[in-house]
């Protein structure tokens, strides 16, 4: 197994720009596709909590907080399948490193939204479920959480481990 100090070190692949964006293309469209689910299945419960009965009980808070809820997981949605349509209207045209840094901007920003309609959802299940003052706490922790795996970790690696190539 090669060493961190190696890995620094080392010279990176031998690729071409065209190659280079072809295969950060396809990891690309892979990682979107494991949030993409995700994303799916919350904004499809999401779209039903309203043709419940005890969506007639909830105050205004929690309706509000539920339309912010349904529009953030709209947008995440929205920024998700973008990165594919954004290949889509360019490709063809010479233009696949431009192509990635794009698309890539667009499924970060919809892990960020993703992030938001988390916490959203998540404040307002646990406002309806326990009624209780814990509820900011208990949803500032998991976001906490979320914050420390999705970019506390992954920028404290890029920062020990990196060589200043990008990948």
């Amino acid at each position: 197994m090669e060493s961190p100090d190696a890995r620094r070190t080392s010279r990176g692949r031998h690729e071409t720009p065209e190659e280079r964006a072809d295969r950060r293309w396809v990891e690309l469209l892979q990682e979107v596709r494991v949030i993409q689910i995700g994303v799916q299945i919350l904004f499809g419960f999401l779209l039903t909590v309203v043709f419940t009965p005890r969506f007639a009980t909830l105050g205004a808070t929690d309706r509000t907080i539920y339309v912010v809820t349904v529009l953030l997981g709209a947008a995440t949605t929205g920024a998700l399948i973008g990165t594919v349509t954004f290949h889509r209207l360019v490709a063809g045209h010479r233009l696949k490193p431009e192509t990635v840094t794009w698309a890539s901007r667009l499924a970060l920003t919809g892990i960020v939204l993703l992030l938001l309609t988390v916490t959203s959802a998540l404040l307002l299940i646990l406002r309806i479920a326990l009624d209780s003052r814990a509820v900011p706490w208990l949803v500032a922790g998991v976001v906490a959480w979320f914050m420390v795996c999705w970019f506390a970790l992954p920028a404290w690696v890029l920062h020990r481990y990196s060589s200043g190539d990008q990948g």
